[in-house]
């Protein structure tokens, strides 16, 4: 049986979240923040449902990432 988290990945274009988090990652560490570079990083590593998880802690709206 599938996780929630699982169901929840396959209905998400993550590959669309996963860039969308790199691009806004940069812009910051461009702009100003160098921290962002360690979130950048964990983006880029991140499984799907990891990416998932942080993606709604930053208050990403995931609806426009649905499949």
């Amino acid at each position: 049986m599938l996780k929630r988290e699982e169901v929840i990945a396959m209905e998400i274009n993550t590959d669309k979240l996963r860039k969308d988090m790199i691009d806004n990652y940069g812009t910051a560490m461009f702009n100003g923040c160098p921290m962002a570079i360690m979130d950048l990083s964990k983006v880029e590593k991140a499984s799907e449902q990891e990416l998932i998880r942080m993606a709604k802690n930053q208050g990403v709206n995931l609806d426009k990432y649905r499949k």
